[in-house]
């Protein structure tokens, strides 16, 4: 393990200006020139994103999740950092691709397509639409262009139709042990505050995260066990199964910083609390002591997990853990977020970065040696990554009044 300085970064401006050279440096000098243009399909349209760690395409195949969320961050680049006419344009072929060969004939969306967009994949779950809905959002600031903002609504209604009317979806299992997942509530979530931002409030938008809001707090948080479930009982009770039992610390720590998001647009103290209770429980339970890094799954009980990755370290939870630690820390001044998002900055950056060619790997072993030299497939691309990077630059850069 990486030591980390005595006194965080993040307690001193010094610090602070660091930090943000850091994330805004990383995402216009590193993460982006590894995908771009690199990843541009000039004949076919769209995005590859199969690659090796020197940017070798490895697969060719496109995942739909990655075009929607791949145009979503270029067009918030275009928005935020500045208007450069190929990032715009990039999105756009992106968005094209998505309304050429994404869609089924029923109106929802493909996971997987060939590299002409034949479809290879098709989900029970709908998650595509909502990664396409929040680009064609953020498409809408950038242009003005009303269908764009029709576009983000009919997904939007979409996704939320699919995932919530009961009996649409088809069941995961039998009826036997019924369980129901957080991670739908926590998508439709961001994705209607991503549409609120970037379309006004509504009050369809408003009453969705009003109920997920909710049902999180009742049915998925466990104070009197300090954790955060993935699945639990219709009811919310648990399902005392490996499945049920079943923790993932970086996708609730990827939740906690939701929660504090709309906490701060809605300058509600409770809201915020419940996102810190959130990250302090999944960080005590999912953090390495003996060689850093977040696991990927826990057990709630402590007993043994199926998945045999349980112990590895994904690219994403550590992205999502270096949001969630700052944005505590912002909101809070407890030094307690400093250190652990110095923690947390200094091994990722220490064990996924790559300063030969850009960009960090996706998976690493419990010690912190790669697993693989993947760099994109058809859960990495450019997202969670350079979001990290956006968000922590955007934050540090109002809270310094940097010009």
């Amino acid at each position: 393990m990486t030591s980390s300085p005595a006194v965080p970064l993040l307690t001193t401006p010094e610090g602070r200006a660091v930090l943000q050279n850091c994330y805004r440096q990383g995402l216009l000098q590193d993460t982006l020139p590894f995908w771009f243009p690199r990843s541009i399909d000039t004949e076919y349209g769209g995005f590859l994103h199969g690659f090796d760690g020197d940017g070798t395409l490895i697969d060719t195949d496109k995942s739909i999740w990655a075009q929607g969320r791949m145009s979503w961050m270029l067009l918030t680049l275009y928005n935020t950092v500045e208007p450069r006419p190929e990032w715009l344009q990039w999105a756009e072929q992106g968005l094209a691709f998505l309304e050429r060969h994404g869609f089924d004939t029923d109106g929802r969306m493909y996971f997987h397509v060939t590299r002409e967009g034949q479809p290879i994949r098709k989900r029970r779950y709908a998650y595509s639409e909502s990664f396409a809905a929040i680009a064609y959002a953020a498409h809408y600031r950038a242009t003005g262009q009303s269908r764009s903002a029709e576009r983000a609504r009919e997904l939007f209604n979409q996704f939320t139709r699919w995932n919530f009317t009961p009996g649409l979806m088809p069941p995961k299992f039998t009826d036997v042990r019924p369980m129901i997942g957080m991670g739908p509530r926590m998508i439709t979530l961001v994705t209607a505050q991503e549409l609120r931002a970037h379309l006004g409030a509504d009050p369809v938008g408003e009453s969705w995260i009003d109920r997920c809001l909710d049902e999180i707090a009742r049915w998925f948080l466990k104070p009197e066990w300090r954790a955060v479930m993935e699945s639990v009982a219709p009811d919310g009770s648990l399902v005392d199964h490996p499945d049920g039992r079943l923790l993932n610390p970086g996708h609730a720590i990827e939740g906690a910083w939701f929660i504090m998001q709309e906490g701060r647009y809605r300058r509600d103290s409770s809201l915020i609390q419940r996102g810190c209770d959130m990250l302090d429980w999944m960080w005590e339970r999912g953090w390495d002591t003996e060689h850093g890094g977040l696991y990927y799954f826990r057990d709630l009980q402590g007993k043994p997990v199926q998945e045999y990755w349980h112990d590895m370290k994904f690219w994403w939870p550590h992205d999502e853990a270096i949001i969630a630690t700052l944005m505590a820390y912002e909101l809070t001044g407890d030094e307690k977020f400093a250190r652990w998002h110095q923690l947390v900055h200094d091994w990722s950056h220490h064990h996924f970065a790559d300063p030969e060619y850009g960009e960090w790997f996706g998976y690493l072993h419990r010690d912190g040696s790669h697993s693989t030299t993947t760099k994109g497939n058809l859960w990495k691309s450019c997202f969670h990554h350079p979001r990290m990077q956006w968000m922590c630059s955007q934050q540090l850069t109002a809270s310094l009044k940097i010009v």
